[in-house]
């Protein structure tokens, strides 16, 4: 399992896009869980499944075009 909590926050884009590359094959490469913590929308949209918590609520939401 990969815990990544804002793993790129202080980051620029070109940057950011490097280290999700090297984090995604991880993922892909050898199965893991990769549970990230992140405000950046961009990222987000990049998720197979994405988990909100807003006012306390969560929701689930499967990203058919991830």
């Amino acid at each position: 399992m990969l815990l990544a909590d804002e793993p790129t926050g202080n980051l620029d884009e070109s940057m950011r896009d490097e280290v999700m590359d090297v984090l995604e094959r991880m993922w892909k490469e050898h199965g893991l869980t990769f549970v990230m913590v992140t405000h950046d929308s961009v990222l987000a949209k990049k998720a197979p499944r994405l988990v909100t918590i807003r006012r306390g609520r969560v929701t689930v939401e499967e990203n058919a075009g991830a």
